[in-house]
């Protein structure tokens, strides 16, 4: 969110936060799943342009499958001192291919040595359709740096709800395909496994880029 925007912009903003995502029959709520709510943008202490919480989200201690068959698991195979976690799914439509290339075009923004410090993990909300070699070539062109996650659609579902993620499911289309109704935003971890900021699919590049330089700078 940019910080030419005023925090009762964003915080109308996240009111309808739930199930904006790819779907356009998502139903939108005006509650976050996951109880956190938004209370300070530009005027965050940190300097963080990004939706801060006022409770952290706690990454849990769940292992879902990497894109190379591998067993992942969300804290102990997370190295790295900031982790960005997205859900979304390859055949989406919009949303999903605009946050990643906004996503990766914030990361060669920094120097090669803050850009070493972050990782992201993209978890499928489809993966009745996403295979590992799908969403590989999928985040490929984005970042071949992007790690990519599937597993049941149950486990999905519990992991994305812990950190005030909603996953609709999916909804059939006239043409016979269907798409998946999820939260579109990007969330930031610490090396504590705690997020107490995220971004809506909206954010500004720069802030995007801003934020990121300054989660490494606080968790190294």
């Amino acid at each position: 969110m940019s910080r030419t925007r005023n925090a009762a912009v964003l915080l109308a903003a996240v009111g309808l936060l739930a199930l904006a995502g790819c779907g356009n029959g998502a139903k939108q709520e005006a509650d976050n799943p996951g109880g956190a709510v938004i209370r300070t943008t530009a005027a965050d202490p940190n300097g963080l342009r990004g939706a801060v919480l006022d409770r952290p989200y706690a990454l849990p201690a769940a292992s879902l499958t990497d894109t190379g068959g591998n067993e992942f698991n969300l804290r102990t195979s997370t190295k790295k001192p900031v982790t960005l976690v997205f859900f979304g799914y390859t055949n989406c439509p919009d949303v999903c291919s605009t946050v990643m290339a906004d996503v990766a075009s914030a990361l060669t923004k920094l120097d090669q040595g803050v850009r070493d410090d972050v990782q992201l993990l993209f978890v499928t909300t489809d993966p009745a359709r996403d295979t590992g070699p799908v969403i590989r070539k999928y985040l490929d062109r984005f970042d071949p740096a992007f790690t990519g996650l599937t597993g049941s659609l149950t486990s999905i579902k519990d992991i994305a709800k812990a950190v005030g993620v909603p996953v609709e499911g999916m909804k059939k289309l006239p043409s016979g395909g269907y798409e998946v109704g999820h939260g579109a935003q990007v969330l930031g971890f610490g090396k504590d496994d705690k997020a107490t900021v995220l971004w809506l699919s909206n954010a500004a590049i720069g802030d995007l880029a801003h934020d990121f330089g300054k989660l490494v700078e606080q968790n190294r």
